[in-house]
Parts: structure tokens; C-alpha cells; sequence
């Protein structure tokens, strides 16, 4: 029997989906500018900002039917400023920037590893859009680009507005490791949930349990306790998540053919 193939996508170009691309768009490219004049927070919130629009612009386009080839690469080109583009300059000009001051080498270092996390998440989109229709879609291969992102900037934020006590120089270095970390994530083949419900296709693959959304409340309310600080501790989770069950796999197969 011949595999089902999707059907093609319409080569029209519909204004509602790509608006909220653009202003992801926008949002990302904003958090450079913010960055570049020092205003981390805000640069930091952009990129969360651009993360929701990202979220919507695809409903949006499939509860319209307005999905088209035009936007599925336009999003693409966007999720490459605002996830790609815009945390690894805002971590360079918040913390890694400041490694050039312990020494010259160190300082390429810095924006050697900011490059990287732009390259792999680059990397992690054009993975993700020649395998879409063939994956799991209860599953991301690597994290996805913006979770990395909320990653990075929930760190800068939960550090840039001065409750803690530390700053970007004082943290460059865990700022390079959180770096390294979230761009090798991206191009791994560690599997991370997408939270997109069943393997089904079309809109029930977009259905999720009734007990995910009834602690929906729950979470909003504990974030709004210590958003940037939540953020970076949901970060870190999901970001463990992924090779906490890699490795629990691979012990479970381990003992089972023991």
C-alpha cells in the first residue's frame, strides 16, 4: 500500500498567519536593538514575546485555512531571527562579551560560542522543516529552537534586572556553558516532548489531555509569583527532560538484554 502523502500546500499568500509572523519578526529583531542599547530585560521579553507569536501564527493559519508554502518558509526565516539571531547576540552583549577582558583569546571564545548557538539553530530549522512530515509529532528530535531561546533569555532575565545580585560579568562563564548546552541540544537527536497530544494527524494531533489544560491556571499563577525566575527554572527542567529520559532508556535496554 502507497504511504499516505499530505496534500500540497496552497501557494496563495494569506495576511492574517503572516501578521503574527511579523511581528515575531519584529519581536526578535527588536531584542537585538534592545540588547545593543543595554536593555536586557526588555530584550529578553521580545524574544518570549516572539516565542507567542510563533505559537499562534501556525493555529491560526490551520484553524483558518489559510496554511500556505509561503508562510511555512517565511516562519522558518523568522524563527531564525528571534531564536537564532536574537539570543546569541543578547547573551554575547549581556555576559559573553565580557570574557575579552580576562583575556584576547577568551574573547573570541565568547562570540565564537554565540555563533554557534545562531549556526545550530539554523542547523535545528532546516532539520525540522525537511522532516516534518515524517516524525513523530509527539516528539521534537533535539530541542526545539524556542525552548533554547526561552532557555537563554530566561536565564538573562532572571539575572539582568539585578534581584539576585549578579550580573553578566560575573556569570560569562555559566553564560558559556548555558550557551554550549542549549545549541548542542538543538542539533542532538534526543527526543523532547512537544506537548501536541497523540501521533494523529490533521487537528487532532493538536489535542492534548483535559488534565494538561486544567493545570494551565496553576501554572499561571505560580509564575506570576517570580515570572523571569519560573522561566529559567522551566528552562532548566525541559531542558533536562530530554536527556534524563534519553538516559533512562538507554538503562532500561541495557538491563533488559542483561
Amino acid at each position: 500500500m502507497d504511504p499516505i502523502t499530505p496534500p500540497p500546500r496552497s501557494r496563495t499568500i494569506y495576511l492574517l498567519p503572516n501578521l503574527f509572523t511579523t511581528a515575531g519578526l519584529f519581536a526578535g529583531f527588536y531584542a537585538i536593538i534592545a540588547a545593543a542599547n543595554g536593555d536586557f530585560v526588555n530584550a529578553s521579553i521580545a524574544v518570549f514575546v516572539a516565542a507567542v507569536m510563533d505559537g499562534l501564527d501556525g493555529r491560526v493559519a490551520r484553524l483558518t485555512g489559510t496554511s500556505s508554502e509561503f508562510g511555512v518558509q517565511y516562519d522558518s526565516l523568522a524563527d531564525l531571527v528571534s531564536f537564532g539571531m536574537a539570543p546569541a547576540l543578547v547573551m554575547y552583549h549581556w555576559s559573553l562579551s565580557w570574557l575579552k577582558f580576562d583575556d584576547p583569546l577568551l574573547g573570541r571564545v565568547g562570540w565564537a560560542v554565540a555563533f554557534l548557538y545562531a549556526a545550530c539553530a539554523a542547523l535545528r530549522l532546516a532539520r525540522f522543516n525537511t522532516q516534518v512530515a515524517v516524525v513523530d509529532k509527539r516528539w521534537f528530535v533535539g530541542l526545539a529552537s524556542p525552548a533554547a531561546a526561552g532557555l537563554m533569555m530566561s536565564f538573562v532575565w532572571a539575572f539582568a534586572d539585578g534581584n539576585l545580585g549578579w550580573d553578566g560579568n560575573q556569570l560569562r562563564y555559566v553564560a558559556l556553558a548555558v550557551t554550549i548546552v542549549a545549541a548542542l541540544l538543538m542539533v542532538s537527536r534526543i527526543r523532547f516532548w512537544s506537548f501536541k497530544g497523540g501521533a494523529a494527524k490533521g487537528t487532532r494531533s493538536d489535542r492534548v489531555p483535559f488534565l494538561v489544560l486544567a493545570l494551565v491556571p496553576v501554572a499561571i499563577a505560580i509564575a506570576v509569583i517570580d515570572l523571569p525566575r519560573v522561566l529559567f527554572a522551566v528552562g532548566i527542567l525541559y531542558a533536562l527532560s530530554g536527556p534524563v529520559m534519553w538516559a533512562v532508556q538507554r538503562l532500561r535496554k541495557k538491563s533488559e538484554a542483561a
